[in-house]
């Protein structure tokens, strides 16, 4: 076979990745500017984390389709680490946590984070969401926005109220109001359409309307990107023997790694192609967050909305991913100054939307209806996060998804039924554990002593040493006869009978 061939063979594909590469730029790059202006960093920090997510990232193994960069997710945490310890010591935080990440991809520990709680992960989105929401429905407004999240939930009516009423803020909240109905409602037009992202054209009808109608809004500031590195130097290290920043590189990484995993899973979902290597994309995920943290950049995620919309547009390799980077690079080198006619109200609303997609309303009713346990472990992380902050809001959600599997795996139910003549019956369903004995033998202890009993055992699910050497123990002190116990269960519930009434211990 001619060695050109195979190269032939490859050519739909690269058409398919290059496709893939243009709508993944334009998907990333309202977001990118976005993310870093709800940070509260300079708009070129986003993009530089993008253009990193791309090209070091996205040539890395792991997972081959889904996509890195800035992310929606971490701004409370950057915002607050910002205005907690300053612009420059943001770069060693990100650094540190990049190294740690790496640490934990050496040490395969990528595979653990799937043991995490769904409902922890979903919460810390959730609270996440209703911060941004909060927060950027302020921004719309032109307002600032109260410190505390639970001060911001608290103050929008009064805030909006007065924005209705205020020209100076209604025309930023009425781009704001027009970008996500841009949004909303461009995915409702024909496929065709809908290959141009809808946050991009909301972006571009955004910043069209406000030059054409010199519409009295601010837009995004830019400098070169060269110029917003920023190498963190010897006085940013300066800053690590404050216990606080420690927690808050913990945080950074524990956060960035289990949101980058659980995106991982979900887009593995979308295709059929090479599955995550978790280990892998741990580690990539922290050398991307290690160059962010030289540069003195955002840290990076690996993005759903990014990822998906990689693979719904054809994406076959990491090839487009590393092209996306490339093009947000070209961008940020020949076409900066464009930025500057992006009005920050229409960025707002663009992380509003976004926001509120990180809300699984429908997700919440589903799982309530079926596991009001979990779905109460969700709503605590997110009002957790809303209330105290993003590090001890998910440390609360993983305290009490911890309680409650402790829970599930002693939860014993005892019925008893007793018509007054023929013999008492007692179930018992669920766990049986030695935490549960006291209430086991509470029950037993209370039966009368002159009447048959049958012990049903066919509802446990499990039956520990200590709670079957009890039950045995039981039943031969029990004396109404030698068939006054009978056990009812499976075999590997019942404990061993004893000699004289074996026939009746063998359980039905």
């Amino acid at each position: 076979m001619p060695p050109s061939l195979p190269r032939l063979r490859e050519l739909p594909r690269l058409r398919q990745d290059f496709a893939a590469s243009l709508v993944v730029f334009l998907v990333a790059l309202p977001l990118c500017i976005g993310v870093a202006v709800a940070s509260g960093v300079p708009a070129e920090l986003g993009l530089i984390t993008g253009i990193v997510g791309g090209i070091v990232t996205g040539l890395m193994r792991g997972s081959s389709l889904q996509v890195s960069g800035p992310a929606a997710g971490l701004t409370v945490l950057v915002f607050e680490a910002v205005r907690t310890f300053g612009l420059a010591a943001l770069g060693v935080i990100v650094l540190l946590a990049g190294l740690l990440q790496i640490l934990m991809g050496l040490l395969r520990w990528g595979r653990w984070f799937r043991a995490i709680s769904l409902s922890v992960v979903e919460g810390m989105l959730a609270g996440i969401g209703l911060v941004i929401v909060a927060g950027q429905l302020y921004a719309a407004a032109g307002l600032d926005a109260p410190d505390s999240g639970l001060a911001r939930l608290a103050g929008l009516p009064a805030a909006l109220v007065g924005a209705l009423t205020a020209t100076a803020n209604l025309i930023p909240l009425a781009v704001a109001a027009g970008t996500i109905l841009v949004i909303v409602g461009w995915r409702h037009l024909p496929p065709r359409a809908r290959a141009v992202p809808g946050a991009l054209v909301a972006v571009l009808l955004a910043g069209l309307a406000t030059a054409l109608l010199d519409l009295p809004v601010a837009t995004v500031k830019v400098g070169g990107v060269l110029d917003a590195v920023r190498v963190p130097g010897a006085d940013a290290f300066a800053g690590l023997a404050d216990v606080a920043l420690l927690g808050t590189v913990l945080a950074f990484a524990l956060i960035a790694s289990a949101e980058s995993l659980f995106s991982a899973a979900a887009v593995d979902r979308l295709h059929d192609g090479p599955r995550t290597e978790y280990d892998r994309e741990l580690l990539a995920q922290g050398v991307g967050n290690t160059v962010c943290g030289v540069l003195g950049a955002l840290p990076m995620t690996a993005v759903i909305v990014r990822s998906s919309a990689n693979v719904q547009a054809g994406a076959r390799t990491k090839a487009s991913r590393v092209l996306h980077g490339g093009w947000l690079l070209l961008f940020a080198a020949l076409l900066p100054a464009t930025l500057e006619y992006v009005p920050l109200a229409a960025l707002a609303g663009i992380l509003v939307h976004a926001g509120w997609k990180l809300i699984p309303f429908k997700g919440l009713a589903a799982l309530w209806r079926g596991h009001r346990g979990e779905a109460l472990v969700l709503v605590v992380t997110a009002l957790a996060i809303v209330t105290v902050n993003m590090f001890e809001g998910v440390l609360i959600g993983l305290v009490l998804s911890v309680a409650k599997a402790a829970w599930d795996a002693s939860h014993l139910r005892v019925e008893r039924t007793d018509d007054g003549h023929g013999p008492v019956r007692v179930s018992l369903s669920g766990n049986v554990t030695f935490l549960r004995l006291p209430k086991i033998l509470d029950t037993l202890e209370d039966l009368p002593r002159d009447r048959p009993v049958e012990l049903d055992l066919s509802g446990l699910q499990h039956l520990d040493h200590a709670c079957r050497a009890a039950l045995e123990t039981w039943a031969e002190r029990h004396s109404a006869g030698p068939d006054s116990v009978r056990l009812h269960g499976p075999p590997e519930h019942v404990p061993g009978p004893s000699k004289e009434d074996e026939p009746a211990r063998t359980g039905s």
